[in-house]
């Protein structure tokens, strides 16, 4: 096989070889990405040396969630222009080894600004990845079912990360309790779980390494380089009129997706879960609320005395011994809540992304197919969050399941729409734009919305975690409704209108 031919029809062997590669590549971003719930709080603790539940972790948790949202959007779309100025293979492969080794370093970090620099380099090769492995995929198999079965399936392995860095991160518990691990020459030695895991991070590098020289660049991309007739991408050009709209649309979607994620899935999930109305919910929220409220009592008094005096020191002790209290309950009784809650919203992510590769095969109007998703998620947001949760909370794990399969659907949608709607010399650019700028950037800070916005002005609910799960359910709304009237401006792919004119939506 010449070279020309490896790298204008992947066939066979090297078709399996391009999924597999694409695959791996989905897989551990959500993998990358998922860690931060599981390792920041330990990992701020130990750095702060304070409680894992102490004010000033849950103040730099939000700090760190901002400024790897802020890194992804600006250094997503600069991976995006240099997709599509230095090709779609090279860049996606140095985003892969990017946020394989950057976990490494983040797990071996003695000091808070190394870990957040490294968590922030971690984001970034996510950002980039995702974009530029969406575009070569695209570009890779010029037959639509072909291209359509190989982008849809190998998104879907993206909802597997999550489920997969649960499971390695109890393996990694398991082996540290078991003492099957070696010290580790840094940090405390009782506290090495969430370095580990990190460290974890560095598996997708191998295989990629071992697969990237047999997979081929892009056809398409690579013969207008060779010809000369590549034009350079530039970032004006995706709001020239020709673009303007597919760019503002495509956006404003993919912020919207986001949002309902970060602003309802995982709010719900991090900070409303506790006001369920479960039993053994309900007797954790009444041994916490007493310690809450003496550690109020506390930080009046302290905020009177002098930071040196023994007085303070003392007062300083009995907060941090209650927060451990508070700390001990979320473990025992809190926590196993949450990771059933959490594990049933990554297998609606991944039931949501097999039902779009499967709607792929058999819906031709883009709009349609994304209709598919936003309006039921329209009816089961309003009932799950604001009947089922206070009412019937047994069933709204089943709820959460239903809302992570219309929500993170479009997260699959927008991988396999972006790179059909923008010309070969602006996909990367493009696609960049609306994930990561639209997405990653501004749709994750509908959490901020849900938990300083909405839920502080809310009358119902009996407690702050309940007022948290009705305002994720305000912002699911307000998302889903304002995607669903945004959707009517969706352009259809260029190449797809006549199909759809000879054969119906």
């Amino acid at each position: 096989m010449n070279s020309s031919s490896a790298v204008g029809a992947p066939l066979g062997k090297i078709a399996w070889l391009v999924v597999i590669v694409a695959a791996i590549g989905f897989l551990f971003d959500t993998y990358e990405l998922l860690m931060t719930p599981l390792v920041l709080a330990p990992a701020l603790s130990e750095l702060l040396r304070v409680p894992p539940n102490h004010p000033d972790v849950q103040k730099w948790v939000g700090n760190v969630l901002w400024m790897t949202a802020l890194c992804g959007g600006v250094f997503g779309l600069l991976g995006g222009w240099l997709t599509d100025r230095l090709g779609r293979k090279s860049v996606m492969a140095g985003s892969i080894f990017v946020y394989s080794l950057s976990p490494v370093l983040a797990g071996l970090s003695t000091s808070l600004g190394w870990l957040i620099f490294f968590r922030c380099t971690t984001f970034v090769g996510v950002c980039v990845e995702f974009v530029a492995a969406v575009t070569w995929l695209s570009e890779l198999f010029p037959d639509k079912r072909q291209r359509e079965l190989a982008v849809g399936w190998t998104q879907a392995f993206a909802s597997v990360g999550g489920l997969f860095v649960t499971s390695v991160s109890a393996g990694v518990g398991y082996l540290i309790l078991h003492n099957l691990l070696p010290t580790l020459p840094v940090g405390d030695p009782g506290n090495h779980a969430w370095r580990y895991t990190l460290m974890t991070g560095l598996i997708p590098a191998i295989p990629i390494a071992l697969l990237l020289p047999f997979v081929p660049e892009s056809a398409v991309w690579l013969e207008r380089k060779r010809a000369g007739t590549l034009k350079r991408p530039r970032l004006r050009e995706i709001f020239a009129p020709a673009l303007l709209r597919t760019t503002l649309v495509a956006t404003t979607l993919s912020a919207c997706a986001y949002a309902a994620a970060f602003g309802t899935l995982q709010v719900t999930v991090t900070q409303g879960m506790p006001g369920l109305n479960l039993p053994d919910l309900a007797e954790a929220r009444a041994e916490i609320a007493p310690i809450n409220k003496a550690n109020e009592a506390l930080q009046k008094e302290m905020q009177a005395l002098a930071p040196d005096s023994p007085e303070y020191a003392a007062k300083e002790n009995e907060y941090i011994s209650n927060l451990r209290k508070v700390g001990k309950i979320n473990k025992d009784k809190v926590q196993p809540r949450r990771e059933e809650l959490q594990f049933m919203q990554e297998l609606g992510g991944l039931a949501g992304r097999i039902l779009l590769a499967v709607a792929l095969l058999y819906i031709l109007s883009k709009r349609l197919l994304l209709w598919s998703f936003q309006v039921p998620g329209l009816l089961i947001i309003p009932v799950v969050w604001f009947y089922v949760f206070p009412n019937q909370s047994q069933y709204f794990t089943v709820g959460v399941f239903l809302a992570g399969a219309c929500i993170v659907s479009q997260f699959s949608y927008f991988g396999e729409y972006l790179p059909k709607v923008f010309p070969v010399h602006l996909r990367g650019t493009g696609g960049a734009f609306a994930t990561n700028v639209g997405g990653r950037m501004i749709g994750t800070s509908a959490a901020f919305l849900t938990t300083n916005l909405i839920a502080p002005r809310l009358t119902v609910g009996a407690n702050n975690f309940e007022k948290v799960a009705f305002a994720a359910g305000v912002t699911g709304v307000l998302v889903f409704g304002f995607g669903f009237l945004v959707s009517f401006f969706l352009p259809q792919p260029p190449a797809e209108k006549e199909m759809i004119a000879t054969t119906g939506p």
